[in-house]
């Protein structure tokens, strides 16, 4: 077991080897095992294989994966019906956490493992459009506050930043419920529970009924998947606890919509008015290549205003980027607002900005 470990190792080595880090963090961000192709890097952004490495034989992928996973997570990927797993594995030689998906393709077993920083970053670090924006959500008290985007893009390590600050500064009870654990955190100022679903609670909603009648003041739920645990989470920001969660959503504005859509269409009109109530804010970010190497985040910032409320409770959710785009007074700031300042400052390309941007028309070759 120890050799096929060693192996694994091998394999991890290069995320935590300074030589291919940036601004602190590794230009390596997963590592991905298919049977019958070699094990593959994500690096800046892109897939490169292990130079020279073989495809990997069925065999081989158990003896990289398996020692990651405790029992009765390997029982669940060999029995009759397989299920997918995530799972997190502390290397404590290296000190660094990762984040595993194990799960079956037509070739067989497959992984997906991605590499958590080794110290949450500072909040001013993220990337976000001002200061402004962060230093407002951690002197909140209540509301709901959303993290948006793509898988990737470091909405996890965004609200570990926001956590991170409020720790340093609040006398609080924090409670987060997790998909698996990504960041551990010691409390500081603040009282920090840390559960993990399927190991500490059975799911997000069940967490979130318990969280409470645990005396909290801030929740972190890992994300909104279903009706229940969206409507427990906004129930618990309109009495009087702020709420940090995520969603898989492109901008801002979807992740409005995906939530008032998880619901009945004779529940639609409640949860709009509940959301225009409860919502406090919501970031949508992008991780772009960075001139030089590594990558950035451009963001998209939604605060909910007296007018961004009406448009959600009247259903007119479509209409609500013409007032991200006239709210910058408010604390608001479209994702190609920023694409233009990374752009002025030299840290992304005119290409990369055409291709991300909302207006492509906005970024016209030079």
């Amino acid at each position: 077991m120890g050799d096929r470990l060693l192996s694994t190792r091998d394999l991890l080595d290069r995320f935590v080897d300074p030589e291919h880090h940036l601004n602190g963090l590794s230009r390596f961000s997963d590592l991905h095992l298919k049977i019958g192709e070699p094990a593959t890097y994500r690096y800046d952004g892109d897939l490169v294989p292990v130079p020279g490495a073989a495809p990997l034989t069925a065999t081989v992928c158990e003896q990289l994966v398996f020692p990651l996973l405790d029992p009765g997570q390997i029982e669940l990927l060999q029995g009759e019906s397989p299920s997918d797993v995530d799972a997190s594995w502390e290397w404590t030689e290296r000190k660094t956490n990762f984040r595993l998906n194990v799960f079956h393709d037509r070739e067989g077993l497959s992984a997906v493992m991605r590499v958590l920083p080794t110290d949450i970053p500072e909040v001013g670090q993220i990337g976000f459009p001002s200061d402004r924006v962060w230093q407002e959500i951690c002197a909140l008290s209540q509301g709901l506050v959303l993290v948006t985007g793509q898988t990737g893009t470091g909405k996890s390590t965004t609200i570990a930043a926001l956590l991170k600050q409020i720790n340093r500064t609040r006398p609080v009870r924090v409670i987060t419920l997790e998909d698996p654990i990504e960041y551990i955190f010691k409390s500081d100022r603040a009282l920090f529970s840390q559960r993990e679903v399927n190991r500490h609670v059975g799911s997000f909603a069940l967490g979130l009924r318990s969280a409470l009648r645990e005396d909290p003041d801030i929740i972190y739920v890992g994300e909104m998947r279903d009706p229940e645990t969206a409507s427990l989470a906004l129930t618990a920001a309109e009495t009087g606890h702020l709420v940090l969660s995520t969603l898989h959503t492109r901008d801002t504005r979807s992740a409005i919509t995906r939530i008032i859509d998880m619901f009945p269409p004779e529940r639609i009109k409640e949860v709009a008015t509940q959301v225009s109530l409860s919502l406090h804010s919501v970031m949508s970010g992008r991780l772009l290549s960075r001139v030089g190497g590594g990558r950035i985040l451009a963001m998209e910032v939604l605060r909910n205003t007296l007018p961004v409320a009406n448009l959600i409770r009247t259903g007119a959710v479509h209409q609500i980027q013409s007032l991200i785009e006239t709210g910058m007074k408010d604390g608001m700031n479209t994702l190609d607002h920023h694409l233009q300042l990374l752009l002025q400052d030299g840290r992304i390309t005119r290409e990369e900005a055409r291709l991300a941007a909302g207006n492509p028309a906005g970024f016209p070759p030079a």
